[in-house]
């Protein structure tokens, strides 16, 4: 029999050992404090309530903010740091296009100019005069060979990099239509 049961019958038992005697003070400090947890309980239920009400429309409206507000600014952080960080940045390539068509007719201005005074001293030495203005055609004719072709080859140059400029410009438009 527990002692809750002998207190039902009418029956108070002293216990004589310690741990009795802590059973009994547990059973009725439980009896003491049981009616104010069930009311403690059901206050903080009814205040869990209260503040959920509260707090529900003031965390959607901060949703709202952040969404409208926030997340473009970090969105667009973001973008930069992508761009700074990126290890291919994106480059002219009109720099180096211009340096080779330079270096190109450097070179042919060069070749034309060695062939020249190579060719025009050889001929001349070997051949007799009437056949000096012959060398001099042929000289003229390989200088407008040689600038036909350096022109032709700018052309090329030109050509390949507007295509490639077309390109970037075709592929910066649909990132930045993805990005919208």
């Amino acid at each position: 029999m527990s002692l809750r049961e002998k207190r039902r019958r009418g029956m108070v038992i002293r216990p004589e050992t310690w741990q009795g005697r802590m059973k009994a003070q547990y059973e009725r400090a439980r009896l003491q404090v049981g009616p104010m947890a069930e009311s403690a309980r059901d206050l903080a239920a009814s205040r869990i309530i209260e503040a959920r009400t509260w707090a529900a429309p003031r965390l959607d409206q901060a949703a709202h903010s952040v969404e409208d507000q926030l997340a473009p600014r970090v969105s667009s952080m973001l973008s930069e740091a992508a761009r700074k960080v990126d290890p291919k940045p994106r480059r002219s390539r009109r720099l180096p296009i211009m340096i080779l068509v330079g270096g190109l007719a450097l070179g042919a201005a060069g070749f034309m100019i060695y062939r020249k005074n190579t060719a025009a001293r050889e001929w001349t030495d070997s051949v007799a005069g009437s056949v000096a203005g012959t060398v001099k055609e042929t000289a003229a004719d390989a200088s407008q060979w040689a600038g036909e072709k350096a022109g032709r080859a700018g052309d090329k140059i030109a050509e390949k990099s507007d295509a490639a400029g077309h390109n970037a410009n075709r592929q910066a438009e649909d990132i930045a239509n993805r990005l919208s």
